[in-house]
């Protein structure tokens, strides 16, 4: 199983170093992502049925998303693995969104738009090599079913979460504006891909799906909230409507109309702050 794991790293590292994927696109062609973090969950891990229960009856285990893409294979939980890995903006991407305020700098943007399609390009490299091992693997937000839903609970919702699966494969915690807060900082992507094999799991070392956040850790660190050019983060979390409403209203028109391709990303919130670029320490 281990070396399973080390392989799957390694393609996943090697991807995010070397292909032209990983590319902002723009006239210096500078790379998209910095080198990523990779964790693994068993498909059984009592977590995903909680989000199933907490999230909505919509919401897949690793087992429902694998007999949708397979009718018919039956594939015990224990024996699927869900491979997440956690893409870093580059300092100069982060350094450029932190000195914005109320608009996504150009280099976000584009990673939100074409670092993404090299988020969704390695989803389907590491799918395409376990399918060439004769394993069966599918990427869930991938998936032709993947679909935004309505969460009683939380409202905005999808069939499945990339910042979760990292959460249980011990990538990182949440912070107060719902950004994952990883060893490599919040500003970041996610991906992953649940696969048809059984791979020791990545230790959590948190015990608490906050941990890692100041504003729950005592300090009431408030800096994501400040940064919020909407008011969508308060002491009482993340509106996700509000900030989908500026996402889609104001930032996306704003790349189009200054950049020429659309863009929906911000990021405001998860540069400037002191969960950037790491884990922040008592008093950062």
């Amino acid at each position: 199983m281990r070396s399973d794991a080390s392989w799957l790293e390694n393609i996943i590292t090697e991807f995010i170093a070397s292909s032209p994927e990983n590319s902002l696109r723009n006239e210096e062609n500078e790379r998209a992502w910095d080198q990523p973090l990779v964790g693994f969950s068993r498909g059984d891990d009592p977590l995903y049925p909680f989000f199933k229960e907490d999230i909505g009856p919509f919401y897949w285990t690793p087992e429902e998303i694998m007999s949708l893409t397979f009718p018919g294979v039956a594939l015990a939980p224990g024996r699927l693995t869900v491979i997440s890995w956690v893409l870093p903006h580059t300092a100069a991407t982060r350094s450029d969104n932190a000195a914005q305020k109320d608009l996504p700098a150009e280099r976000w943007s584009r990673a939100r738009n074409f670092g993404e399609d090299c988020n969704h390009a390695l989803a389907r490299h590491v799918v395409s090599l376990l399918a060439a091992r004769g394993i069966m693997a599918v990427a869930p937000t991938l998936s032709p079913l993947w679909a935004w839903q309505e969460a009683e609970k939380y409202g905005f919702a999808s069939n499945w979460s990339e910042r979760h699966a990292a959460y249980v494969s011990g990538l990182g915690t949440f912070g107060l504006c719902d950004g994952l807060i990883t060893r490599r900082g919040k500003a970041m992507r996610c991906g992953s891909v649940v696969a048809a094999l059984a791979v020791e799991p990545t230790p959590r070392p948190y015990t608490s799906c906050r941990q890692y956040c100041l504003f729950y850790s005592g300090e009431k660190c408030r800096k994501c909230a400040a940064r919020c050019p909407v008011g969508a983060v308060t002491d009482d979390g993340h509106d996700k409507e509000k900030c989908r409403r500026y996402l889609f209203e104001t930032a996306a028109p704003n790349a189009e109309a200054r950049y020429g391709f659309a863009s929906y990303g911000c990021g405001l919130c998860q540069t400037g702050v002191p969960c950037e670029a790491g884990i922040p320490a008592p008093g950062d």
